[in-house]
């Protein structure tokens, strides 16, 4: 007999089903005793000065650090909430800049807050909670950063051992931080991590509770101790790409599900540059991996200076060359590699292969990016004072739909074009995102934050439509609207058949959750958050909601129970699908990254069920 549990998350007593009224969880997130210790071992604006530049109002909530350290409760819907609606978004990013007397400069250095709003039948919950990486509880017990971030340097110091000790820690990753705060990630398998761009940040986390289970250990031995912060993820699989700082090169390389083992799919050497292009993110076909090697470099100087470069752990070079590479999914061997003009880009929106012929061979592959004209500027852009500063300056640099297109013909080069006039999105684009099933296929919508100028972020949603070279966009003044997220309706017909969700801060200091009529582009409804959010990054929707019985222990189903026990909970509830966890060997029932017992006791496991 296998044990079927119904884990929980939304609540429901004895047989009857109800939205779950939880308690809510509050933590003073500065309420630390060592709050006001010195900063010592890396650079920071002190905590005074930032709370000045800060001082601008309750609408600066999007970058301002979270009120508490965890909170969950119940979410009031205002508007109209789509029957079919039924699962639960998580959200990643920064939400901590401040940490005893001492506060971080840039947006990327906070530490990761875990968002969970949840959907069922127009009611929703929501939950937030910080991440606790080493880098985020080590800064709590000493009041002070341990491990460096994004923006910092080590600082000066006329102590020759601590300046030795700033290098090796650097050579060796231990003074680069694991803070997780770019995405949160489902992998096939069911186990949902949050991770950044160092190896290490990779971190295994409760999706029900958003607590921290612990890192995640790959068992391969690939020594890289960077990542993409974009991994693609799918059902069978897990893709990233490795920078390799000694040979100039990349690592592309695959993780089955169910495995904790990363294997090299193949490598790419860089053709310009003494190091390896920053690669935030990259893109898939069905058959290709689409290397992007960018004139913005790391550098090992710039890593290792007591004093701030200008993009800190970066060099903008363009005389060095920009390249983009394809190579094979299946043999890992490169099937192009050609030249083409300089770019600046965080994220790639997606990839296709361009086909001819009655065979239908592809003749070349399609990418499209976000891409700010060759000036690296946004990312000083992204500084905390001048994101505080308002929207009175137009400090936000243009930015478009950046078109490469890859000839597989053996080609040298090849151009970068707009895909539709850059003032259609009031000449700003980023955190995008587009329907998943199109993801490595032609398609035709993208949803994106976009610009209403004057701005010095991004202040608009928008929804392209590269068939038509239109846009549509959801703009409120004073408001800040994160990364849309689309969600397809179950039986859609069209590929923009669905909503799209957006996380927002508004104007007077408050947080709602925008749901949008993806067809039409219009507001259907807000689910009101407790307070203003800081601005987060990515996170995935799932479609599968678990729901438990409150039978005062795990419910036990025997083999042939457990499909009909599915069968007649969606169909009572009306739900897309339900999860029922079956404890048995596997990813989660061992190994370095196994789901803890005490976890799976209660009903705590892999979130897509069997």
């Amino acid at each position: 007999m296998a044990a079927g549990y119904l884990p929980t998350l939304l609540g429901a007593p004895s047989s009857s089903f109800f939205l779950s009224s939880p308690q809510p969880r509050q933590t003073n997130l500065l309420s630390s005793p060592t709050a006001h210790n010195p900063l010592r071992s890396v650079k920071a604006t002190t905590l005074t000065e930032a709370v000045t530049a800060a001082d601008r109002g309750e609408k600066l909530a999007a970058w301002t650090s979270i009120r508490q350290e965890r909170w969950e409760g119940d979410l009031v819907v205002e508007g109209h909430l789509p029957p079919w609606l039924n699962g639960t978004y998580l959200r990643n990013g920064a939400g901590v800049w401040e940490v005893g007397d001492s506060a971080f400069d840039h947006l990327f250095d906070g530490y990761a807050t875990l968002v969970r709003v949840s959907f069922r039948q127009g009611r929703a919950t929501g939950a937030h909670r910080q991440v606790e990486s080493e880098a985020y509880m080590s800064a709590k017990a000493n009041g002070r950063p341990i491990l460096r971030e994004f923006s910092q340097c080590p600082g000066k110091s006329a102590n020759l051992i601590d300046r030795v000790t700033n290098v090796i820690g650097l050579i060796t990753g231990a003074l680069i931080t694991d803070n997780a705060n770019v995405t949160v990630t489902q992998l096939g398998d069911g186990r949902v991590v949050c991770l950044s761009e160092s190896t290490k940040s990779t971190i295994l986390v409760d999706p029900d509770n958003l607590g921290t289970l612990g890192r995640f250990r790959y068992t391969d031995g690939l020594s890289s101790m960077l990542q993409s912060g974009h991994p693609v993820v799918n059902e069978s699989e897990f893709l990233t790409l490795l920078p390799d700082l000694v040979r100039s090169g990349y690592l592309v390389v695959r993780m089955e599900s169910g495995s904790s083992e990363r294997k090299v799919i193949g490598r790419v050497d860089c053709r310009g540059g003494p190091m390896p292009g920053w690669m935030h993110s990259f893109a898939v076909t069905e058959k290709y991996v689409i290397v992007p090697e960018m004139p913005l470099r790391y550098s090992a100087s710039n890593m290792l200076k007591s004093e701030f470069a200008p993009f800190y752990a970066f060099d903008w070079l363009p005389e060095s060359g920009s390249y983009m590479h394809v190579l094979c999914r299946s043999t890992g061997k490169k099937v192009a590699s050609i030249e083409v003009p300089p770019f600046m880009t965080f994220h790639f929106i997606n990839a296709y292969e361009e086909k001819a012929g009655e065979d239908g061979q592809a003749t070349a592959v399609i990418v499209d990016c976000c891409e700010y004209y060759a000036d690296p500027t946004m990312i000083q852009t992204l500084l905390l004072h001048k994101l505080r500063s308002g929207t009175d300056k137009d400090e936000l640099p243009d930015s478009r739909v950046a078109r490469f297109r890859i000839p597989l013909d053996g080609i040298p080069s090849g151009g970068l074009q707009s895909v539709l006039d850059p003032e259609e999105h009031g000449r700003g684009i980023d955190m995008c995102n587009i329907n998943q099933s199109c993801l490595g296929q032609n398609y035709r919508y993208i949803y994106a934050c976009g610009a209403h100028r004057p701005c010095s972020y991004l202040n608009t949603l928008t929804k392209i439509d590269l068939l038509e070279k239109r846009a549509k966009t959801w703009y409120e003044e004073g408001a800040v609207p994160s990364e849309p997220f689309f969600v397809a309706r179950p039986e859609a017909t069209t590929e923009d058949d669905g909503v799209v969700i957006s996380i927002v801060s508004d104007i007077h200091g408050d947080g709602y959750v925008l749901v949008l009529d993806a067809t039409t582009f219009k507001e259907t409804a807000r689910v009101r958050l407790p307070y203003g959010l800081p601005y987060g990054f990515h996170g995935p929707w799932n479609n599968t909601l678990a729901i438990t019985f409150d039978l005062n222990g795990p419910l036990e189903l025997e083999d042939e129970d457990i499909q009909s026990v599915k069968e007649a909970t969606v169909g009572l509830l009306d739900l897309n699908s339900v999860v029922v966890h079956v404890e048995e060997d596997g990813p989660a029932g061992g190994g370095p990254n196994a789901i803890p017992d005490a976890h799976r006791a209660r009903g705590i496991g892999p979130w897509i069920g069997p």
